[in-house]
């Protein structure tokens, strides 16, 4: 058994990134930049207008007040045709191209007009009111480094810099198993006294995908070994990382490991020095990655949290560091004296600071509903008052 930070230096090591692709620029939300962002246009791409106004030539207003005929209009996307005449000036509306001969642009509220005469009479302000070409960004220049998760005001940069494919690092494809002979479907109207509705698998899936995974496929089997090894075969035939639930204890029907010895298993780390997790496993076979959670389902999605998120960030290209970013926050109420293990209790933030789940028992899944905070705990960490502060991670 091995503590919890050796456990998760195991993940960091083995989340390799996967091979990359190119997405088409509104299917890359979220991804990872294989490739940075180098802008194919500028921007602007021409010297353009920062407010509504009129352009005009700053010769022409060398003394005031002047008046100047309004020859055209210049809009976004229907620009001036021509070059600005001499004492003459043009209708601007913000984003429009500046005629060829005009070098600043008079705000609207400054300038009087009378049918197609303008009137000037203000001093002139020092702001010119342009976008000079290129002011934004040129050609070649790099706006997102390779690396970056790709979130709304990265995209934006992109779609601007003229780009409508970009290189990512391709998402990781999970399969889920369940095991158990009394997990059932749920939504049965009576799934009989020894029956469990089938949860677990349902919060994997939704994690999973939230870290970057792309499932493609999830299966409940009982425990018969030989339906087990067949359906380990098909998942690790499908997928980049495979999640089994359950089965990870030392009963009779624990199969959760020997279904994937037919496939040569080769364990990374075998049972980790926490609670809740503490027969959590990661092993690989061949090109595949095999994560075991628990069957509880606090325990399971604990260890999920904590080893898939980082395990999935890092194979889709990011840090799987930044999947446990610990972040202080003053407790509640206080907090007794702990165990030999690192212990991760479930809580909620509060005005009052974060406040533990009354009930912090592996399968309680009201109280693990009701949490949006994983509060660690060292080992032998002493009691904790109210107002200390203790590390917290998003759950």
């Amino acid at each position: 058994m091995i503590t919890f930070d050796e456990a998760t230096e195991l993940v960091a090591r083995v989340a390799a990134p996967l091979s990359t692709e190119s997405v088409a620029l509104g299917e890359a939300r979220g991804r990872v930049l294989a490739a940075p962002v180098l802008a194919a246009r500028a921007s602007p791409s021409c010297c353009v207008s920062a407010m509504d106004g009129y352009a005009v030539c700053e010769a022409d207003l060398a003394i005031l007040p002047v008046e100047l005929a309004v020859v055209g209009e210049s809009f976004a996307g229907e620009a001036f045709a021509g070059d600005l005449p001499r004492q003459a000036c043009v209708r601007v509306f913000t984003g429009a191209r500046l005629p060829a001969g005009a070098d600043r642009v008079i705000m609207q509220e400054d300038v009087r007009r009378e049918g197609e005469i303008a009137h000037f009479g203000q001093p002139l302000p020092v702001r010119r009111h342009l976008r000079l070409a290129g002011s934004d960004f040129g050609v070649g220049d790099r706006l997102v480094p390779a690396g970056r998760r790709l979130n709304a005001q990265r995209l934006v940069a992109a779609a601007a810099a003229n780009l409508g494919d970009l290189t990512v690092y391709r998402r990781p494809k999970v399969a889920i198993i369940a095991t158990g002979d009394e997990l059932t479907t749920p939504g049965r109207s009576d799934p009989g006294p020894d029956a469990i509705p089938e949860s677990v698998s349902f919060g994997v899936a939704a994690l999973a995908e939230h870290w970057g995974g792309e499932i493609v496929s999830r299966r409940r089997c009982g425990d018969d070994l030989a339906l087990l090894e067949t359906a380990a075969a098909k998942a690790a035939g499908e997928a980049d990382v495979v999640v089994v639930t359950g089965g990870a204890s030392v009963g009779e029907r624990d199969f959760a490991r020997q279904m994937f010895v037919p496939l040569g298993l080769e364990l990374v780390f075998d049972k980790v020095a926490m609670k809740p997790g503490k027969p959590v496993w990661l092993g690989r076979v061949g090109g595949t990655l095999v994560v075991g959670l628990p069957g509880n389902p606090t325990s399971a999605l604990v260890t999920a949290r904590l080893f898939l998120a980082p395990l999935l960030l890092g194979l889709g290209g990011g840090d799987p560091r930044e999947a446990l970013a610990w972040r202080p926050m003053a407790l509640a109420a206080s907090l007794g004296r702990e165990g030999d293990r690192d212990t991760f209790h479930r809580g909620r933030a509060t005005p009052g600071g974060v406040t533990l789940a009354a009930d912090q028992d592996s399968s309680a899944q009201r109280a693990l509903a009701e949490s949006d905070l994983l509060v660690r705990r060292r080992p032998g960490e002493p009691h904790a008052a109210a107002g200390d502060c203790v590390a917290v991670l998003d759950l």
